[in-house]
């Protein structure tokens, strides 16, 4: 079993940043990628970005640009440096993890509220 604890995060001014840690522990042998996956209120959960193993990343197309994903291996940890954020963006964020087997593992979850 995986477990994902999740840091970070907030409320922050339109424009403003916020950074989201996730950290796995547990079976985390044979991890594919790790992630955050987002739930805006009245929508689906989405992906916002992804990084493999071999530290290839993939982002949502909304945010592109203002996003960076970032991950030490070593640790077993993945890092969301979040820039520019939109008051659309408020969501809770959910770290997310793959393995080569098993069932995929999510975090808690954090809210964050992007206000004036």
């Amino acid at each position: 079993q995986v477990q994902l604890v999740e840091t970070g995060g907030g409320l922050v001014q339109p424009g403003g940043s916020l950074r989201l840690s996730c950290t796995a522990s547990g079976s985390v042998d044979h991890i594919l990628l790790m992630g955050w996956y987002r739930q805006i209120p009245g929508k689906e959960r989405e992906p916002v970005a992804t990084i493999s193993r071999a530290d290839i990343s993939n982002y949502a197309d909304s945010v592109k640009g203002r996003f960076t994903i970032s991950s030490d291996n070593a640790r077993n940890m993945v890092t969301l440096q979040m820039n520019s954020l939109k008051p659309e963006e408020t969501a809770v964020y959910y770290c997310h993890l793959k393995r080569l087997s098993g069932p995929d593992a999510w975090g808690q979850g954090t809210q964050d509220t992007v206000s004036s």
